[in-house]
């Protein structure tokens, strides 16, 4: 029977029917070892018995009222970010997209309360990906995404990552703001260099303009840091994050300074779902154990044995894989070999890996693992690769 959904999708021909950890259910009852996480969304795995406790809980009282009243788990989230991070305010919405959307209108809207509504460009970094709305789209530069939509969103700027000089010539008197991710994820899990932040947090400076990080893969913990600018030591103006923060319910925040969101007043931008009591719940629960003694500290461990695990398997299959990348849990394999074929040999294998850019496949696990899932990956992983040399010396012969 032909599907009912739009074909935006090319899936893979296995569905799930329930999680434990860091592994997944199929529905003939084999597992999987979930190494993409709902592409970098299930920070605490499946079915944690935390999240599952504060959802159904909140389930069973109320689910939604609208920001037209105070929503008292939504204050108490907001508050929590607010005093683990470098932000005086937050705006809950359901997505990465959204909370870029909102960071990219908060900067316009701070130079047009400062009497500058001509200040309204913003300069991105080839590579980016900022999201599937139109803004976004045009924000993330890349014409894959933006063929065929009409003409491109205006107020974006693209630059090559690294590149001063061509950063410093497309500064003019129209821009607001600059925006880059710390780890390029769609982009092929490109590290941006701690330097380089701080170079731009200078420029910034220099400039009147602000500095949006786009963290919505970055964050919440994913590099053993909660967001990853924390390891360059410079702090943003706005900050979004999504994926992580809610665990796998949908779930957005757009974090900044007081100053920076100076424009943003009654009325000035809105959502219907946003910070509904369900979702609340459900980011309280995640801060309580992301936040906990010790949680962050194991993630760096974990993240630095699975990059010297990746390094001896890139040695055993030079042929194969070709550079390793990222930081913390958030990993990247660059591939000598076609990514979505060696992401389907891992799933033959039954490991969940992510294609990405610059042909890349993406390890997002789930924080909560240890060396076990670590070491069960990295064979997994091997099998994979063996069937590309097993392909290429039946070639040979």
């Amino acid at each position: 029977m032909t599907s009912a959904l739009l074909p935006t999708y090319a899936r893979a021909k296995v569905s799930f029917e329930r999680g434990e950890g860091a592994w997944l259910v199929a529905r003939d009852g084999s597992r999987y070892l979930d190494f993409g996480a709902g592409i970098a969304v299930n920070g605490l795995g499946h079915a944690h018995p935390h999240l599952v406790a504060a959802l159904t809980e909140q389930a069973q009282k109320v689910w939604h009222v609208s920001n037209l009243f105070e929503i008292p788990e939504g204050e108490r989230f907001g508050r929590r970010l607010v005093d683990a991070t470098f932000a005086d305010v937050a705006f809950f919405a359901n997505s990465g997209a959204e909370a870029n959307e909102a960071a990219i209108k908060m900067a316009r809207k701070y130079h047009a309360a400062g009497g500058h509504p001509e200040r309204f460009r913003v300069i991105t970094f080839e590579g980016a990906f900022h999201g599937r709305t139109l803004a976004t789209i045009a924000a993330g530069g890349q014409q894959k995404y933006i063929d065929g939509f009409g003409p491109k969103v205006d107020g974006f700027d693209q630059v090559p990552y690294g590149d001063l000089d061509a950063l410093k010539a497309a500064i003019t008197p129209e821009t607001a703001a600059l925006m880059i991710e710390p780890i390029q994820g769609e982009g092929g899990v490109r590290v941006v260099a701690p330097e380089w932040l701080r170079t731009l947090r200078r420029v910034a400076d220099e400039h009147g303009l602000l500095l949006i990080l786009d963290e919505v893969q970055s964050g919440v913990g994913r590099t053993g840091k909660l967001f990853a600018y924390e390891w360059s030591g410079i702090t943003p103006d706005i900050l979004s994050a999504a994926k992580g923060i809610g665990g796998g319910f949908p779930l957005g925040v757009c974090l900044a300074t007081a100053e920076a969101a100076r424009g943003m007043t009654a009325g000035s931008h809105g959502t219907t779902f946003g910070g509904n009591p369900l979702a609340m719940a459900v980011g309280n629960a995640v801060l309580d154990v992301v936040l906990a003694p010790g949680f962050l500290e194991r993630v760096r461990e974990t993240g630095l044995l699975l990059k010297q695990r990746l390094a001896a398997l890139k040695d055993r299959h030079p042929g194969v894989i070709g550079e390793i990348r990222g930081e913390g849990l958030m990993m990247g394999l660059r591939l000598e070999v076609p990514n979505t074929e060696f992401a389907a040999a891992a799933r033959d294998a039954h490991l969940i890996v992510i294609p990405a850019g610059d042909n890349v496949v993406r390890l997002l696990p789930p924080l909560i693992v240890g060396e076990a899932e670590v070491g069960e990956a990295v064979k997994r992983l091997e099998a994979a690769a063996a069937t590309f040399e097993t392909a290429a010396r039946g070639a040979a012969e």
